[in-house]
């Protein structure tokens, strides 16, 4: 029987909150927030967060490293042989960027990494990929260098263009160490009184939380290079309002909340070392997805090469802040988070009601 796969469109509800103010050299100013999601009260949670930090003069934000990965796995006939190619990886530097260089204009080679485990040999690059998130970029440039590397060592033998030390899509510690995507990191220094007046909390309650919920419970969870209450949340939204692969929130969502006093006041940042977003490549000719494109000013033919997916990356990273900020506040107050999801999806579910 032959298999015909029928198209179809999922309606995700999706709205705009914010404007959040940005500073920093991505971006300085305000952009507003497209999230597509089905939990209803990320909508007034996010922008709740947004106008705590507006009030604080904005979030600063800084994109620190910039790459995609994919790991090849290779098998030698015996570990000598593997020992040979690894230490000769590293004179053919200039061959493997050349290499590379023909696969695409915007494809080069930032690094490399290895791991041997008997007559296994796995090797991870990294490449920036200017303004595209990279999957297809680094796998086209990854099976070009496996080409040449078996024609050079031709005692090498293909197993697989992707070994699973990139880390695509799993839960890892080696993208947090050695990067995949955007590393971003956002913060912002809030006043008492706007803590206690937009997020109704109080900062040393909110301190506190984060060291007892988000550190040492994820601790206690096994978790892997990852303390926050659901970074995942405002990624997926974000993610499925322009465009992204959105299986990639998974080692997006490895990031971490800090939270500390100053003085009176409340400091919070988030870092999300493996943030992959791209402003062009595949979904991103939808209609809506350039809407939100263009809202956040992530179309810019004149930009830079890879200027337009940082400014993506950090608006994202703005988007996470504000909601973890807003959930982790209300969480501190006692009754006030499931008061909220109350409220607020039983309003919408009635709603539904009256519609059919």
């Amino acid at each position: 029987m032959r298999w015909q796969a029928s198209e179809e469109s999922a309606a995700i509800p999706m709205k705009v909150v914010g404007p959040v103010r940005i500073k920093g050299s991505e971006v300085d100013g305000e952009l507003p927030l497209p999230l597509a999601t089905y939990e209803t009260p990320l909508w007034p949670s996010t922008h709740r967060g947004a106008i705590a930090c507006n009030r604080a003069g904005g979030i600063n934000a800084v994109v620190l490293d910039d790459r995609m990965t994919r790991s090849v796995l290779l098998e030698a006939p015996d570990i000598f042989e593997a020992q040979r190619v690894i230490n000769a990886l590293s004179g053919n530097r200039a061959a493997l960027e050349a290499v590379v260089g023909e696969t695409s204009r915007f494809a080069r080679l930032l690094d490399l990494h290895t791991q041997v485990v008997g007559t296994l040999i796995y090797l991870r690059f990294a490449f920036h990929t200017g303004d595209a998130s990279g999957h297809n970029m680094a796998t086209l440039a990854a099976e070009r260098l496996m080409d040449w590397l078996i024609s050079e060592y031709p005692r090498l033998e293909y197993v697989s263009v992707s070994g699973n030390y990139c880390s695509d899509k799993k839960n890892s510690a080696v993208n947090g160490i050695l990067g995949r995507g955007k590393y971003v990191v956002a913060d912002v220094l809030l006043p008492a009184s706007t803590v206690r007046r937009v997020l109704k909390a109080e900062p040393e309650r909110i301190v506190q939380l984060n060291i007892k919920k988000n550190l040492i419970g994820s601790i206690l969870s096994g978790g892997v290079r990852t303390a926050n209450a659901h970074f995942a949340n405002m990624l997926l939204g974000f993610y499925l309002a322009t465009g992204q692969d959105a299986a990639n929130i998974i080692e997006g969502s490895q990031g971490v909340v800090h939270a500390e006093l100053r003085g009176a006041d409340l400091y919070f940042s988030v870092t999300l070392p493996n943030l992959i977003v791209g402003s062009v490549g595949n979904g991103k000719s939808l209609d809506f997805v350039q809407r939100n494109l263009g809202l956040l000013g992530c179309l810019d033919r004149e930009a830079p090469p890879g200027a337009n997916a940082r400014r993506l990356a950090v608006a994202a990273a703005a988007a996470v802040l504000c909601g973890e900020l807003s959930l982790l506040a209300a969480q501190s107050v006692p009754g006030e988070l499931m008061q909220s999801h109350v409220n607020l999806e039983r309003r919408d579910s009635t709603k539904d009601e009256v519609d059919r």
